[in-house]
This record gives C-alpha cells, sequence and structure tokens, in this order.
C-alpha cells in the first residue's frame, strides 16, 4: 500500500472510508448511518465552497488571531549542540491550542446545517472549552462530556468550559476519561442527532468526523509549509517533524502538507505516552467509537484501560490517518514515559521562555533524545 500521489492524507481513503484497505470505515448504529451521510455529503459540499471557505479563514484571522509562530528554540540548540530545533507555536491561537481549529469549523458546519445544539468529548478540557468558546461566539446550545476524573485533573479547563456557557456532563463509567466520554458523547449524538450536530474531539470517529478534524487542523502544515520557505530561501529544508500523538488530531494537521515529500527530505515521527502507545507496541485491530484502528486490547480482545500523566494522550486507540501512515511506513513512532516528558518540560522551560503542556512536551523529550 502507498500514499496516492496529489491528494491529502484525508483522501487516501477508498469509497468505503476505509485508509489502506483495513483502518477506518463506519462502525456505527443504524439510527446514525443516515445522520452520518447527510454530515458526510454537507462537509464535501462545505470543503469545496468558496463562501464557506472565505468564512473559515475570516474565523481563523479574526477569531483565533492569524499565522501562529515559528521560530528558532536558539538555547535549547546551543545547549545539546545537535541540529537546530525550531518550533511552531500552535498554543499562541486564541484557544491556547490546536483544538480551536476544528472546535471552530464544527461550529461553522452546525449552523451551516441549520442545528441549533452541538455536543463534543473532551479529556484534557482543551477541545471541550474551544468547543464551548465557538458555540458560545456563534449562538449555539453546547454540551461537553468529559470523565469525572479528568474533570477533576484538568479543573481548570472544566470551569473555562462553564465559564462559557456550555454544560458538563460528567461520565463516571469505566476508567472515567477520555474513552469514556467519547463513547457517552457518541450514544448521545444517536439518540438526538435530528437536532444536534456531534463534534469528535481528534482524528477519530466514523470517517467524516476524522475528516473534519484533520481538514480544520491541515491549518497548522499550511502555515508552517509558508513559514519554512520564507525563512530558508524559498524551500522547505531537510526536517524531522516531530509530534506527539494521542488520538491524533494534532500530528494529522501538523503532518498533511508534508506526506508527499520523501522520508529522506522530511521525517515524520509521532511520540506516544508510553502506556498509551497502539502505534509503538503493534497493537491489535479492533473496533472503536466507529473506526478499525490499533487498539490496546487485554487477551479477551477487550480494550485495555490506559494511564498517561496527560489526560490528552490518555487513550487507548489512534486516528485510522495513523495507522495508514504507519502501514505506508511513511512515519514511524515511538514511546516517552512520564517521568521523560517532565524532564523535557524541566528542560526546555529553564532554558526558553515556552511553556509547553504535558502533551507536546512527549514530542520535546524525542527531540532532546534525536
Amino acid at each position: 500500500m502507498k500514499i496516492q500521489k496529489g491528494k491529502s492524507l484525508i483522501d487516501q481513503c477508498d469509497s468505503r472510508g476505509f485508509y489502506g484497505g483495513k483502518f477506518g470505515g463506519n462502525f456505527v448504529a443504524e439510527t446514525a448511518i443516515k445522520p452520518i451521510q447527510d454530515l458526510s455529503k454537507l462537509f464535501e459540499k462545505l470543503r469545496r465552497d468558496k463562501k464557506f471557505l472565505k468564512l473559515r479563514d475570516y474565523y481563523f484571522k479574526n477569531y483565533l488571531g492569524g499565522e501562529t509562530p515559528f521560530f528558532k528554540l536558539e538555547n535549547l540548540t546551543k545547549h545539546l549542540g545537535g541540529a537546530q530545533i525550531w518550533c511552531k507555536d500552535v498554543s499562541a491561537i486564541h484557544g491556547d491550542a490546536h483544538k480551536a481549529y476544528h472546535a471552530t469549523v464544527n461550529a461553522l458546519i452546525c449552523k451551516a446545517s441549520g442545528k441549533k445544539y452541538i455536543v463534543g468529548d473532551t479529556g484534557a478540557g482543551m477541545f471541550g472549552k474551544n468547543l464551548a468558546m465557538a458555540a458560545q461566539k456563534m449562538g449555539l446550545k453546547c454540551k461537553i462530556f468529559m470523565g469525572t476524573k479528568d474533570i477533576k485533573r484538568q479543573s481548570i479547563n472544566a470551569k473555562f468550559i462553564k465559564a462559557a456557557q456550555a454544560e458538563i456532563v460528567p461520565v463516571s463509567t469505566g476508567s472515567a476519561t477520555l474513552v469514556d466520554a467519547v463513547s457517552e458523547c457518541m450514544r448521545y449524538y444517536v439518540s438526538n442527532c435530528d437536532t444536534t450536530h456531534l463534534a469528535v474531539g481528534s482524528a477519530i470517529g466514523a470517517n467524516v468526523f476524522l475528516k473534519i478534524c484533520a481538514w480544520s487542523t491541515s491549518q497548522i502544515s499550511r502555515e508552517l509549509k509558508q513559514q519554512l520557505k520564507r525563512e530558508f530561501g524559498g524551500k522547505i529544508p531537510k526536517l524531522k517533524l516531530v509530534n506527539v500523538i494521542g488520538g491524533g488530531s494534532s500530528a494529522a494537521g501538523f503532518w498533511n502538507e508534508f506526506i508527499h515529500y520523501p522520508k529522506k527530505q522530511v521525517e515524520l515521527i509521532g511520540v506516544e505516552a508510553k502506556y498509551a502507545a497502539p502505534l509503538s507496541t503493534n497493537a491489535k485491530l479492533a473496533i472503536l467509537h466507529g473506526a478499525a484502528q490499533y487498539c490496546l486490547t487485554d487477551k479477551d480482545g477487550q480494550i485495555k484501560d490506559t494511564h498517561s500523566i496527560s489526560a490528552g494522550l490518555d487513550y487507548p486507540g489512534v486516528s485510522p490517518l495513523h495507522c495508514f501512515l504507519k502501514q505506508t511506513k511513511r512515519a514511524r513512532f515511538t514511546t516517552c514515559s512520564d517521568s521523560q516528558a517532565l524532564s523535557a518540560f524541566k528542560l526546555v522551560t529553564k532554558l526558553e521562555s515556552i511553556r509547553p503542556s504535558l502533551e507536546p512536551s512527549h514530542a520535546l523529550h524525542e527531540v532532546i533524545r534525536i
């Protein structure tokens, strides 16, 4: 299986929504098939509609704040004495995270569909925070499903969600973390899909949901490509693009514009949390949240609990997009432990003015190791 030339990452699937013939698809309840088909048709229309693209770009510039910074980490580069280390600081966006892109796009799609209610899931709270903000901005009613464990450990973001007039629906089943929040959110959508738009918090789920997410976050690599050319004399230099992998939304957006470059020129490296690492541990193929993907499972084939110090990485599956990138060997994947992520955080914050969250600290560990 090879990456098809001339097609973006989300368009590498077949007509049934499968990447590489076996990842993804639409494993959904019968009552959700028609709403998902309708959403798929609407999204395919909107992503090619000049008026919608103009509206998206307007909100990206005037609501989210426009292009995010790209700069060299001078002190870290000097300290390590190796390759130049550069940072695409997406946290500088209004909303503090890449989640702002697909939260905003989902709110725009909800309005275009004529619906007034929007629901989403969240782990670390960043997608919930940004979806609540976007819903408030556009006059939508919003519910955020969040595990009770995550509500406690991400209390600041939980308070922000409520302050933005969204309702938090606590999820205490299972591990009471992201995986269960996604499940409960999808169950709610099946029962309320006539009036409600579902915004999935990462590049996971049935085909249209991961497409909407990755299409939105690809703004990161569109900007990065132009910034690289400005910094390096109009050309793309030899690169290692290192990104953390949880569900996979930020990496999909970070890598989208570069998947067709030769690996010798642009290497894609994904970093998973050590105990939530289906790509790095040769996990088995399983069905989770409407899609076939590599999942951490027990001996009976049931989904296993995971652990990470980072709530955003505490998920037993991964985007079918990254399963496909592993299958094609276009990206390689590795792991980082809690202690390694904390060590990377301490070193970077000691040397630089940036304050990365725990998620990208995993990727910074791999950068330092390299």
